[in-house]
C-alpha cells in the first residue's frame, strides 16, 4: 500500500456533506487521473461513503479514511473498507492499530521530533501538517537530515505550489478543498470542473516527475 499511494502521487480529501454526490466525485476524480481517496471521518456519513467507495471503486481507487484520531476510528474504518488511514496527528496507539489491521497509517507531523517519533511508531508515510505553515522550503531543510522519511505535505497545497512541494521531496500530496470545493453539488458543470482541476493537477505531477527523469539521466 505504501508503494501503491506512492505511484498514485495525489490522495484527494474528501470533508463534508457529499453523500448525494459521492458517485460524481470518484468519476470525476478517476476521470481526471486522481486515484486516491480519503474520506475524513468528521464527514456526514463517513463510514457509508467510505463503504460505497471501497465497493465499488476498489478495484481502480485507493480508499482511505483521514481525521483518524482514535483507535476506534481504525477498526470502524477497516470494516468500512479503508487499506489506509491518515490523522492529523502522530498517536503511536492509532499507528500500530492500523499496522495490526494491515492498513497503512499516516500520520501528521510537522518537527522533526514528531517526524521521527511516527516512524520509529511503525508509519513508513507521514503527512507533513500542516504544510503551508513553512512551506517548500521547510519541507526541503527538514529532509536534509531526514531523507530516509517519506513525506506527504497536506494543507495548504494547491495547483500553484503543487510541483514546489514535489520538488521539496514530498512523494505525493494531500488536496482537500482546493480540488474539491465545498460547493460541489454534483452538476455537470461542477463534474467537468472537478475533472478539469484533477487533470490539471496530474499534469503537474506528470512535468514533475519528467524533469526529475532528466536530472537522474544527466547525472549519469
Amino acid at each position: 500500500m505504501k508503494e501503491a499511494l506512492k505511484a498514485a502521487r495525489v490522495i484527494a480529501i474528501v470533508r463534508g456533506d457529499y453523500v448525494e454526490t459521492i458517485h460524481q466525485i470518484a468519476g470525476a476524480l478517476l476521470e481526471g487521473g486522481v486515484t486516491a481517496v480519503e474520506v475524513t471521518m468528521n464527514s456526514r456519513g463517513a463510514l457509508g461513503l467510505i463503504e460505497t467507495l471501497a465497493k465499488e471503486y476498489g478495484e481502480t481507487m485507493l480508499v482511505g479514511a483521514g481525521t483518524v484520531v482514535e483507535v476506534e476510528h481504525v477498526r470502524q474504518a477497516h470494516e468500512a473498507g479503508a487499506r489506509f488511514i491518515v490523522s492529523p496527528d502522530t498517536f503511536p496507539e492509532v499507528i500500530r492499530a492500523a499496522l495490526d489491521c494491515g492498513m497503512e497509517p499516516i500520520p501528521g507531523a510537522f518537527t522533526p521530533t514528531e517526524i521521527r517519533t511516527a516512524q520509529r511508531a511503525g508509519a513508513r508515510l507521514v503527512k507533513l501538517f500542516p504544510a503551508s505553515l513553512g512551506g517548500p522550503n521547510y519541507m526541503r531543510q527538514i529532509r536534509a537530515p531526514l531523507s530516509d522519511v517519506d513525506l506527504i505535505p497536506t494543507g495548504g497545497v494547491s495547483l500553484e505550489n503543487a510541483a514546489d512541494f514535489l520538488r521539496a521531496g514530498g512523494v505525493a500530496l494531500g488536496l482537500g478543498s482546493v480540488l474539491l470545493p465545498s460547493s460541489f453539488d454534483g452538476s455537470a458543470q461542477a463534474v467537468a470542473s472537478l475533472t478539469e482541476r484533477a487533470r490539471r493537477l496530474m499534469e503537474i505531477v506528470r512535468a514533475v516527475d519528467r524533469e526529475k527523469q532528466r536530472v537522474m539521466s544527466n547525472e549519469q
